[in-house]
């Protein structure tokens, strides 16, 4: 049974194990430095539908097959999908995911999604409510700038800190036993709010809500981050990730060559035009799904920290002049 440690801690006692995980990126994210660790690279990245929203359905909905054969799982097998998008009440989620015939709890945490949905997904294992759940996070650069900014064919100058929308999706199968990275803890992240206004700048609003959950992640362990191999968060990117160092440093934090950021990985920011990184949850959800899980299970990484980070904006509230809050969702992956 779960149990707390320190004040906002979840020790899951029975150790949930990831029995797969599937990473389906497209044709940009297959260009980049991590291409050898993706599962599908799809080089339409319409995936033959007549709109971006449905394409990203169709990345979810291939993200969570190929997890489910690589486990040789049928959909009947699981209890429950946690699953979630930046779209407007997580449609690429729910229709792509709608002839699964699998109980869906829909999750939103922006680009922090995919620790919000695996972290679901691991309790509700360790709790005894479900033998088998998958976790499933997407994005895609067409359908987020739709929402969230201009359309393609307006052709907006970027900023130097805007980062680039991810298009990919991410999938882990969740259950007990098995060879695979292993759930030890999670920190669920709180909403933090710098004031930062810019939806340009996405990595800034989010750096201060990565550095409360990591700091009292640490805290409420008694650890350190040399404690680890790797501590990762979810598209901070440039200068989202040189905020988040400066202020833990404030903190007494100081971080090592043993952090990365998904934002910062996916892409090359010198052959690629991503200018600050990646975002997206898809962004994070490949990455660790594609490369980090599959690591731990074979033992090239040992003890990591997986971090998802998130800005908590709409298109309603930014119309309405608000400030971009921030969040960042913390896991504690081990291969024991």
């Amino acid at each position: 049974m779960a149990e707390r440690i320190g004040e906002f801690t979840v020790s899951l006692s029975s150790r949930p194990t990831v029995w797969s995980s599937a990473a389906i990126v497209g044709k940009k994210e297959g260009e980049g430095p991590m291409a050898k660790y993706f599962d599908t690279i799809e080089t339409d990245t319409r995936m033959g539908q007549d709109s971006w929203e449905k394409a990203e359905s169709m990345f979810q909905k291939k993200a969570l097959s190929c997890a489910l054969n690589k486990a040789g799982l049928a959909p009947s097998q699981l209890q429950y999908l946690f699953a979630g998008d930046l779209l407007n009440q997580c449609t690429a989620s729910a229709f792509g995911l709608r002839e699964s015939g699998v109980p869906l709890l829909g999750q939103y945490g922006a680009c922090s999604t995919m620790a919000q949905t695996l972290a679901m997904a691991a309790i509700f294992v360790d709790s005894g409510a479900a033998d088998l759940c998958a976790a499933v996070t997407s994005s895609h650069f067409c359908s987020a700038e739709r929402q969230f900014r201009y359309p393609l064919a307006y052709g907006g100058q970027r900023t130097p800190t805007a980062q680039w929308t991810a298009t990919a999706a991410g999938c882990a199968v969740v259950g007990m036993g098995g060879k695979g990275a292993h759930i030890r803890e999670v920190c669920a992240g709180r909403v933090v709010d710098l004031g930062i206004t810019d939806a340009n700048n996405m990595g800034a609003a989010m750096a201060p809500a990565a550095a409360d959950t990591l700091s009292r992640f640490l805290d409420d362990t008694d650890t350190k981050p040399s404690d680890y191999d790797l501590i990762l968060t979810g598209d901070l990117a440039l200068c989202g990730s040189r905020m988040f160092h400066d202020l833990l440093s404030r903190k007494g934090i100081v971080l090592s060559d043993n952090y990365n950021d998904c934002g910062l990985m996916i892409f090359d920011r010198d052959k690629q035009d991503v200018h600050a990184g990646g975002s997206g949850c898809g962004c994070a959800a490949s990455v660790l799904c594609g490369y980090v899980l599959p690591a731990l299970e074979r033992g090239e990484l040992r003890n990591v920290l997986f971090m998802a980070t998130g800005a908590l904006m709409s298109t309603t509230s930014s119309k309405q002049g608000e400030s971009i809050p921030g969040i960042a969702h913390l896991l504690h992956l081990t291969a024991e």
